[in-house]
């Protein structure tokens, strides 16, 4: 087992990277959005509902990855190089079929998608052209997911960062040269974004292919290798359902509290959006080294990054729960510059605060879980931790209340008691070894 001073250092060597990776794209979609911005409101609001959609469909395939990594990651533990790289491989061809046909079927609905959103005319023929041409971008992102999960799981989340940050720098000078030099507008933006994921895919291939020739790997998909991941991928994809039903059943209970309401809900989730990237970094960290010991079948070694990374994510969540308290009373005038907005939304702020340390585990708890190929358990556990949370959106709903209560009542369902139910059905879950299967998937 490694010493506590060298885990740490594997724990930062991953992490620090992963975030940057993780940074990366947030970034650049707020200069996307920018870039469209200056078109006029009409292309940005259609701007707005396709990206709805596209983040809609890459956030419940964002599986790839997390399928992707465990799997390799079990074999690089084991001393299989070349099995490692050929699994990793295999995430490649099936992200690439599943790409395939959400692309040809997302041209085909897209126009229904738009109409469903009921905007104007306008509006939606704005979004019906980002819409339908970046589709055929859906199999380059879903690549750059399995490849991003392959160099995962060989501990390697430094050329994911360099690939991340290139690319995404490209398509947002693609998008300039494309919106404006070119003059083709709303069409510019998305056609620079498939340049640079098809890019970001060939810069993989490039890294992927000396992996394969390097460790003597297989390129060609395998049958019992993709039905494996496309297995543990399955339960991933329903524990990301169940997280999408939690976020839109709470916006929605906020849009009936009122406008300022959901502008107020709307400040505090991007916040607490913000503080989970570092937390999932250390979530990717956990994650890759879970599957590496257990592929090696080091038990001791899983309990010790289990133990480390669990209380770096608690303490993680002490300290960005301080900041945020402090911050509390202007981060809304920063947002919106409305000093009763601030007012309004000041004390879900501090419930926020009050929960980060939670949220810390939590994250940390899911990667480790991933990181064992535990996926069947999530996908319950996703389901499960609706139970409580739904009843008590159901009641605040019922109850009418709205204003600063309603928002603080908001704030305790989702930070507290959501939070708090998937606190408990990871840690029963790690309460003692049956997650902990040794070797390779």
């Amino acid at each position: 087992m490694a010493s506590p001073a060298l885990l740490n250092r594997e724990i930062l060597r991953l992490a620090v990277p992963a975030l940057g990776a993780l940074i990366a794209e947030p970034v650049f979609l707020i200069i996307d959005s920018a870039l469209v911005g200056h078109l006029g409101a009409v292309p940005l609001a259609g701007l707005g509902i396709a990206a709805a959609v596209l983040q809609t469909i890459v956030g419940l395939m964002v599986f790839l990855a997390y399928s992707t990594t465990p799997a390799v990651a079990r074999r690089f533990g084991a001393g299989d190089a070349a099995g490692a790289v050929t699994a990793g491989i295999n995430g490649l061809w099936l992200a690439l079929g599943l790409g395939a046909v959400l692309a040809t079927v997302g041209v085909l609905v897209s126009p229904t998608v738009v109409t469903l959103f009921g905007a104007g005319n306008a509006v939606s023929e704005q979004a019906l052209i980002y819409l339908q041409i970046s589709m055929w971008g859906l199999p380059a992102m879903l690549i750059v997911f399995a490849a991003t999960g392959l160099l995962r799981g060989i501990q390697d989340t430094v050329t994911p960062l360099w690939v991340a940050g290139i690319g995404f720098g490209a398509n947002a000078g693609l998008s300039w040269l494309f919106i404006y030099g070119f003059g083709w507008g709303i069409a510019g933006s998305a056609i620079g974004t498939i340049v640079a994921q098809w890019g970001m895919v060939a810069a993989y291939v490039l890294v992927i292919q000396r992996l394969a020739r390097r460790h003597q790997a297989s390129i060609r998909a395998e049958r019992e290798s993709l039905k494996g991941t496309a297995q543990s991928g399955g339960w991933l994809l329903l524990r990301t359902v169940s997280l999408r039903v939690a976020l839109l059943t709470t916006v929605g209970v906020a849009t009936g509290m009122g406008t300022r309401e959901l502008a107020g809900w709307q400040i505090a989730f991007t916040i607490f959006s913000a503080a989970a990237f570092a937390l999932d970094a250390l979530a990717i960290a956990a994650q890759a080294l879970i599957g590496k010991a257990l592929g090696a079948d080091d038990r001791e070694q899983v309990r010790a990054v289990l133990q480390r990374t669990l209380a770096w994510g608690a303490w993680f969540g002490v300290a960005v729960g301080a900041v945020i308290a402090l911050l509390s009373g202007v981060l809304g005038i920063v947002f919106t510059g409305d000093a009763n907005v601030a007012a309004l939304v000041q004390p879900a702020f501090l419930v926020l605060a009050l929960a980060q340390p939670v949220a810390g585990a939590v994250f940390v708890l899911d990667g480790v879980l991933m990181g064992a190929n535990d996926a069947r358990y999530l996908a319950i556990a996703g389901g499960l931790n609706l139970v409580p949370f739904l009843p008590a959106l159901f009641i605040i709903s019922a109850t009418g209340v709205s204003g600063m209560a309603g928002l603080i009542w908001l704030s305790v369902a989702f930070f507290g008691i959501y939070m708090g139910a998937r606190l408990g059905t990871l840690m029963w879950r790690i309460r003692n070894d049956r997650w902990m299967y040794i070797g390779a998937l």
